[in-house]
Order: structure tokens, then sequence, then C-alpha cells
């Protein structure tokens, strides 16, 4: 088939699905009330259906008040007697999928179950939809006259027990439809390479012959490939290299801290940045405008969802609420139920509703990364928003950062201890910490509150870290590439004193050097 006919085809097939959306933007609370008792009635002869009496539920409030709210702790003896073969033990099809996710908040492993059902109906469907939303705003792509650039985790599946587990992006390279196979690149063999290193030079090495339209994949993993692709190329943007690039998928991070670099090496005010937000345990909401900073909330994936007050969260006054009870500008932790099994999972996330006519939120961190040890309660939203306030005031760039408390000693005061690896350097440290303090003050009252005259907070302390000490320490966990990344904020010490001990007696650039190779 002619390239230009299968882009029409294909895009003509993917709009039609936007009309089906249009079900739950009307009926958001009908849908997922239908959703949740599908589930429910899907699993009542499981284990766990037999254990809460889903046979007897019927509405969401009994649905509340009988089954507990879970982390992967609680959940962990149902998923092992799975992976050691068990079927009908949380949901009634075989699960021959396990995500593998050690997280950075516990260094355990995890290995969250993938359905036939959650591949199908959550994953591979919100890639689809990601793609519709997309042609529905932007009627002239030309995205399928060439190939997606992706750039997944740097895993193969293992087999155990006759299950598999991995990474998730491994998970779905090695179920793609014919189709996204069709029109990706690299290939599935070097996609799932396991050495880092050799992966990039692979992959570029593969893409640069590609006529690639568009790239998927985390910020700060696709910065370093893309970097490497400018070094390798000698070429002075991306264009360059690929003239009908249209647009950027990204998610994992968040984009602020890395977006004034992406417009560096992709000069183009036509080219499209589109965010998605999904995870191990689903694919959860997709931008569904161009130049927007808001993410639709999709409703029909098989997960039901609910959510609890932050200001309330790990206390006796925690309860968690449907969809249909939320409000705009609060902040929540996501509770999940969903076609893999998993029932009132708490998966870590927190999230702020911009809108609740459609549900639309934006990812604002996660319940155990924020820094709340003087009353601040600093979250990852706001250090991201004041990094690039600061970044785009000091003329700088950064690489990655991570931020812990100084914690008080007798007369002293606490702080805010900062660990930045620049990419540019600011003419200016002291500029840029004032720069930095300023925003966090104008995002976050209780931030500021606890900084007016230095009452309890003193200015944050700002150490430079060396060339590639965050992707070293990363390296050090076998942490390269995918879904993985550098632990933000945290109410210990302990990743901050681990790296600040990687990085040495380095202190900065010598006087006048503003920049860093990578």
């Amino acid at each position: 088939m002619p390239i230009p006919l299968f882009n029409s085809i294909a895009s003509w097939w993917l709009k039609k699905r936007f009309y089906q959306m249009e079900l739950f933007l009307k009926y958001p609370e009908e849908v997922q009330v239908e959703l949740l008792n599908q589930l429910l009635i899907t699993a009542r002869n499981t284990d766990i259906g037999k254990k809460y009496g889903f046979e007897t539920i019927t509405t969401y409030e009994s649905f509340r008040a009988n089954v507990p709210i879970n982390k992967y702790e609680d959940i962990e003896p149902y998923i092992e007697r799975s992976r050691r073969g068990e079927h009908n033990v949380f949901w009634p099809t075989p699960i021959r999928w396990f995500a593998k996710s050690s997280g950075t908040t516990n260094a355990k492993s995890k290995f969250i179950p993938v359905s036939t059902e959650s591949l199908e109906d959550c994953h591979f469907k919100a890639g689809k939809d990601m793609l519709s939303l997309y042609f529905n705003n932007n009627e002239d792509s030309k995205l399928f006259t060439g190939k997606s650039l992706r750039l997944g985790g740097s895993k193969s599946l293992y087999e155990d027990n006759n299950t598999f587990f991995g990474d998730l992006s491994a998970i779905i390279i090695d179920n793609l439809p014919f189709w996204a196979e069709m029109n990706s690149t690299p290939s599935n063999k070097i996609s799932l390479m396991s050495e880092w290193e050799a992966k990039l030079e692979a992959i570029i090495t593969e893409t640069v012959q590609e006529n690639v339209t568009s790239f998927a994949g985390v910020p700060s993993w696709m910065l370093v490939l893309l970097n490497r692709v400018l070094e390798k190329t000698g070429k002075d943007n991306l264009f360059e290299v690929w003239t009908n690039l249209e647009v950027y998928f990204h998610g994992g991070v968040s984009f602020n801290p890395y977006r004034d670099q992406y417009e560096r090496l992709l000069p183009r005010d036509s080219f499209k940045y589109y965010e998605i937000y999904n995870a191990s345990e689903g694919f959860f909401a997709i931008q569904d405008r161009n130049n927007s900073d808001e993410l639709l909330l999709m409703l029909d994936y098989g997960i039901f969802y609910e959510f609890i007050l932050m200001d309330t969260f790990g206390t006796d006054r925690q309860k968690a609420i449907p969809l249909w009870e939320v409000e705009t500008g609060k902040n929540y932790a996501i509770v999940i139920t969903t076609n893999a099994g998993l029932w009132r999972y708490l998966i870590g996330d927190t999230v702020r509703f911009t809108s609740t006519n459609p549900y639309r939120i934006k990812v604002t961190g996660r319940t155990k990364h924020f820094i709340n040890v003087f009353g601040e309660e600093l979250i990852i939203e706001n250090t991201e928003e004041a990094l690039k306030k600061a970044c785009k005031s000091a003329d700088c760039e950064i690489v990655d950062y991570t931020v812990a408390p100084i914690f008080m000693q007798g007369k002293e005061k606490g702080g805010h201890e900062w660990l930045i690896e620049f990419r540019k350097y600011p003419s200016s440290m002291e500029q840029f910490t004032v720069l930095l303090d300023e925003g966090l003050k104008s995002l976050n009252s209780d931030y500021e509150a606890k900084r007016y005259n230095n009452m309890t907070l003193n200015m944050p302390k700002i150490n430079i870290a060396r060339q590639g000490l965050f992707y070293d320490w990363l390296k050090t966990y076998n942490k390269l590439g995918g879904q993985h990344k550098v632990p933000r904020l945290s109410n210990k010490r302990d990743y901050l004193e681990e790296m600040l001990g990687m990085n040495g007696s380095f202190t900065g650039p010598m006087p006048g050097n503003r920049g860093v190779n990578i």
C-alpha cells in the first residue's frame, strides 16, 4: 500500500475512536459505576472475590465498606501465588506477565500483574487513543508517512514458572500488534537489548537512516539519546537528521525541567509535545489538546478510580472518594481497581484536578516523594515549576536533581539541601539560589511562611553535581533507561548522602566555564 494512502486510512480509522470517547465525556459517573460492576462480576469467583464478598456488593458504598485499600505489601502474597502458576487468585483469566518495578521508594522489586485484558483494553487501547486525539487535533498530520522512534526499558523478559516478568515496555513490545510494530523503530531486537550504552549506539545506527516522524519515551532518557544523535551526526538540530519530525509523546517524569533543552534541539514552532500518564499498573491519562499541560483522565480502560485527599492521607481522617466527588485545585492520592486484578490499590502517585467537565488532571508527584519535615508540604510539582523559572531567568539548564531536608540541630534552623547536575551552569550560583527560593515561595504558601525572616527554614543550600553523577548512581542500581528515575524529594537524607559521597570533592566548573558536554 502506498505510504500516503496508508497515512490517510490510518488517520481516518483512529479518528473514529474519538467519537466513542464522547460516552465517558458525557456520562463519566455512569461509565465508572458500570465498569466497577463489571469488574466485580468478572472476579466474584476468584479467591479475592470470595474473601470480600464481591457477589453481594451492588453499590460503590458497599464496595468501599467491604474492600480495604491496599499497598503492594498487602497484595504481595497473592501475587506470589499467581507467579507460581496458581490461577483465579485475584483475576479469573491466567496472568502470564508481570511488570517488574523496583521504583524509587522501595529497593524491593514489585511484580505488577498484567492481564490479557489490561494489555488489550488499557495499554494498547491507550496507544490508539493517543494517536486518535493527536490526529483529531492535527488533521494535516503525516505521522504515518514515517516511523516513531520509541525508547523503552533496557531489559528483555524472563521466564519463571511459565510466567514472564520484566519492564512493562518489554511486555508491550513482546505483544505489540502488527500495525504498531510496523510503524516503530528501532527493531524489537534492539529495543530489548540489556546493555544501555550498546543499546544507544545500536538505536542511533538504525534510526538515523529512517524517516522518523515522532518520538516516544521518558524525557530524561530521550534527551540523552537525542544529544548523542547530534554528536554522532555532527548536525546542529534534529530536523537536520529527520526532516519530517512533528511530535514527541512523553511521560514518566515532568517535562518542565527539560522543555527549554528540547526546544533548542527542535527549533520549529510547529513541533508538538504530547504528554501521557502511564505506569506499570495501567494507562491513565492523555493530553487531549495541542499546547496544553493538562491530561484527560481516560475512564473506559478497565480502571475504576478513587482518590484520597492528601491533606488527610495517612491520618485517621483518610477517606477514599469516587471520581464524581473530587474538586479542582486539591491534591489527591490515586487508588485504582483494574482489569488485571488490582483491588483498591494505592499506586503512590498524586494528582490535582484542573477540570471536572471533562475530568482533566496534572500529575503533582508521589505520596512518598515530598518534604514536610517543617510543615512546608513541598511537592514535586512545586520544585519542577520553580526550577523551570529559575533556569529561564538564569539562562541555565539542568540534567537532574534531588532534594532532602537539613534537620534542626540545637539552635540551628532547618533547611533544604539540593544536589543539581547542570548541563549549562548559571553565571552566579548565589543568584540562581535566590531565584529558586523566590520561585518556591511564589508557588507554595506553606514554604513561604516557613521561610519568612528565616523563621524556620534557612535559604536553600545547593550542591553542584559532577557531570554524569545521577547517571552513575542509577547505573549502580542497574536502573538505566525506561521508567527509572532519580528520587526528587525525600523526607530522609539517605539518597542525598549516598550521591554526595559519589560526588566527592567536586564543587563546580572553573570560573567562566558555563558549558557542559554530555
